[in-house]
């Protein structure tokens, strides 16, 4: 113990207290530097921040080298806050060279702002998801067909960018397909990585509409590299087969002016005795989410049978 408080009161006491401090302030550079230390630490996150934040605390330790060796003259200060300087600005480099390496085209940077970045996406990763298709995005012409009924293979997953679709099943209308919503969704959801399908609806460009489509083998091994991004897709293919629901169930009548609500299915078993119940219009075969109940019609009157 007393070696020890010996080595602690050598540290402390060893060197002199100040007995009188300089009456004059230091240079403006050294409260400069001191500025720029302050406002380069409130930098946020992400290639911008990082930026901000190199940036400034370069130019604070510059400010500090040019203070230490016109000033206070001490080679020791001057050394350590150039090597400092030099630290920061070889990081801004190369967060410069990641940015620029990270720069989309005009569509994939209006996706990205649109859909990924208000999730909290990082730009890293959305540059693996970006190779994922290619970086390429698809045009498809007024009434061409994305899919076909009972011919086109089930082999990728695509969002649409702009334009609208409609989708149809034996030549009905079901709903329509808007920007920022997958063409495929409920088919990518009702098969299994290792399963193979077919579309048992038809999808037709309504107007000239370009898209996004990733493979979907080539996707399933981005999933198997990032299981962040197979979270993040599992949830915006989750979503957006709700908004095919809704769209669905705001479309489906039955007699008497009862609309059809997928979240009660058995109410029309309680309101209508004489009427068959109504099966939900997802519980069809496999492969088919989006077909449309029996005995259900678009105009508001029940069909008899």
């Amino acid at each position: 113990m007393g070696e020890n408080a010996s080595f602690w009161e050598s540290l402390i006491y060893a060197h002199p207290t100040c007995t009188s401090w300089k009456q004059e302030a230091e240079g403006s550079i050294y409260h400069l530097a001191s500025i720029l230390f302050v406002v380069g630490f409130m930098g946020g996150s992400g290639f911008f921040g990082l930026l901000y934040v190199f940036s400034l605390l370069g130019l604070g330790f510059l400010c500090s080298s040019v203070w230490a060796w016109l000033d206070v003259c001490a080679a020791d200060i001057f050394s350590w806050n150039f090597i400092l300087f030099a630290i920061c600005f070889v990081q801004f480099i190369y967060v410069t060279y990641q940015v620029r390496s990270v720069s989309f085209d005009r569509e994939f940077q209006e996706l990205y702002s649109a859909l990924f970045q208000p999730l909290g996406i990082s730009l890293t990763v959305y540059r693996k998801i970006v190779l994922c298709c290619d970086a390429e995005v698809v045009t498809l012409e007024k009434e061409h067909c994305y899919a076909m009924q009972g011919k086109t293979p089930i082999d990728k997953l695509s969002l649409l960018v702009s334009g609208r679709i409609r989708v149809t099943v034996d030549g009905e209308f079901l709903h329509y397909i808007f920007p920022l919503q997958f063409l495929d969704s409920p088919e990518w959801d009702s098969l299994r990585p290792t399963e193979e399908g077919i579309f048992q609806v038809t999808l037709t460009a309504e107007t000239d509409c370009r898209y996004v489509a990733w493979r979907r083998k080539k996707l399933y091994l981005l999933f198997a590299k990032h299981r962040f991004i197979s979270r993040l897709f599992s949830i915006l293919i989750g979503s957006d087969i709700a908004e095919k629901l809704y769209a669905l169930n705001d479309r489906v009548h039955v007699g008497k002016g009862f609309r059809y609500d997928i979240r009660l299915p058995n109410f029309y078993h309680v309101s209508l005795p004489e009427t068959p119940l109504v099966q939900s219009p997802y519980h069809l075969q496999k492969g088919s989410p989006r077909r449309k109940p029996a005995g259900v019609t678009n105009c508001g009157s029940f069909s008899p049978q």
